[in-house]
């Protein structure tokens, strides 16, 4: 059910860990940056509710989720094989909206389906097990380019390679092609379950059909949201600029201000800053590999501190983590010793704890607070502070980064930290409540099986 997050991951870290590199050598300055990242956000906040509208109101010989994974796993296979051979910085914003949309349209649905077809005792795990793959995904999207280098010895790019590099084109075809079959294997393997009362869903669907009415259920909605779920947006919000900042300066950063880089005029400057970037990418995807690992014992830990303390805990440890990355700033005085290098490792550990609550317990917590005939809605909605507090990143942060933060990069990445630190702190504000029926349970299983096992 959840395997389909392994290729969308794989797609998103291509592109967290490539598209500055690529907007940089299409000519892009960092202050410009952030507005060039405008297309995430941006489609992420209209889509993302209408998908969980008209997913909730669709019901095919493909099922009620699946044929938005499918649409979208089409047109972003798409995208993706096309970004790297972007000539001009307007041909890679352009494609960046076409990924995004498609993307979006293929990852809403995912979380709605795990709201539809388990129990409020298995959401741990359920949502737990995206974080697993989310992690496995993201560690291949970061890490390609290394990989293809060090470990199957595609040639490096050169002085005289003009554009985007050629292992970056390769890294980018692969990840389409595992973002294809990844989510086609959701599809083909996962079974959904028709409404138990088909007459009154047909109803109901005719009554609500229509763009105006949508767009009104949806305004309707968002006045009024559960209160755990209007707790839980600042939470997401703080939590979602600091990661932002992360993902748009944090392989730069590691190029450019910790990693020994020569002036621009050497003629070795491409190749050593391409080596940088794909150290970067390398240390990124400790992260993920992080997440990956711990999603699985974090509903163990979430049972025993509650989904609220956990969170707010491993909230905390990925805020001090970026705020830590500051004490790497002199490093690019000079060459950089390996094992010092490898000390980069250690701020990424503690992101990657953060990271694996953040794919679980905001939505842990969050569904067993909505109406059942509206979770993918709700879903789309509870995007708006992921997608919000990007938007205002990429419209107000590049003029923070010119005018205070004198373009570097590192910097960026530090602001990301406290922006985190004040998510946990809002976690206090957070009051969870307990699904009042556990109806359904959707997911087969033999009588007396405990969760993980059937999960």
């Amino acid at each position: 059910m959840d395997f389909g997050f392994l290729g969308i991951q794989f797609g998103w870290g291509l592109q967290m860990a490539n598209m500055s590199y690529i907007y940089s050598l299409l000519g892009a300055k960092p202050d410009k940056i952030p507005i060039l990242w405008l297309a995430a956000p941006f489609t992420g906040l209209f889509i993302q509710p209408i998908i969980g509208y008209m997913s909730d109101r669709t019901w095919c010989r493909l099922g009620r989720r699946r044929p938005f994974f499918l649409i979208g796993a089409v047109f972003g296979t798409l995208a993706i094989i096309l970004m790297p051979h972007s000539t001009a910085l307007w041909m890679a914003v352009i494609l960046l909206w076409m990924m995004d949309l498609s993307v979006n349209i293929s990852m809403e649905p995912f979380r709605a389906l795990v709201a539809d077809k388990v129990s409020d005792e298995q959401r741990n795990i359920g949502f737990a097990m995206q974080g697993f793959f989310v992690g496995l995904g993201a560690i291949l999207g970061y890490t390609m380019p290394w990989i293809l280098q060090n470990i199957f010895g595609v040639a490096p790019p050169t002085g005289h390679e003009i554009g985007i590099p050629r292992i970056t084109k390769l890294s980018f075809l692969i990840g389409a092609g595992a973002y294809f079959i990844a989510v086609m294997w959701t599809i083909i393997s996962t079974k959904e379950y028709p409404p138990e009362n088909m007459a009154a869903f047909k109803k109901m669907k005719e009554k609500t059909k229509g763009l105006g009415r949508a767009f009104g259920e949806i305004f309707n909605s968002i006045r009024n949201m559960p209160k755990t779920m209007k707790e839980l947006a600042w939470v997401q919000f703080f939590t979602w600029m600091g990661l932002f900042c992360m993902f748009m300066y944090f392989t730069v950063a590691i190029a450019k201000d910790v990693l020994y880089l020569p002036p621009e005029t050497a003629s070795n400057y491409k190749t050593i800053l391409q080596e940088n970037q794909e150290f970067g990418g390398l240390i990124f995807a400790v992260y993920p590999a992080v997440c990956f690992i711990f999603s699985l014992l974090l509903p163990r830990i979430a049972k025993k501190l509650t989904r609220k303390y956990t969170h707010m805990l491993f909230l905390s440890v990925g805020a001090a983590g970026l705020v830590s990355l500051i004490l790497f700033y002199n490093f690019s005085q000079g060459p950089v010793a390996p094992i010092v290098k490898f000390l980069l490792i250690l701020p990424m550990i503690a992101i990657g704890l953060a990271w694996a609550s953040i794919l679980a317990m905001p939505y842990a917590i969050l569904a067993g607070s909505l109406p059942e005939d509206k979770i993918g809605l709700y879903m789309g909605v509870f995007n708006f502070f992921i997608t919000l507090p990007q938007i205002v990143i990429s419209l107000g942060f590049g003029w923070v980064m010119l005018h205070f933060l004198k373009d570097d990069p590192l910097k960026g990445v530090v602001c990301g930290g406290v922006f985190m630190a004040i998510g946990a702190l809002l976690m206090m504000r957070v009051h969870p409540v307990q699904a009042a029926t556990s109806e359904a349970k959707l997911i087969e299983e033999e009588p007396g099986d405990e969760t993980w096992d059937s999960a």
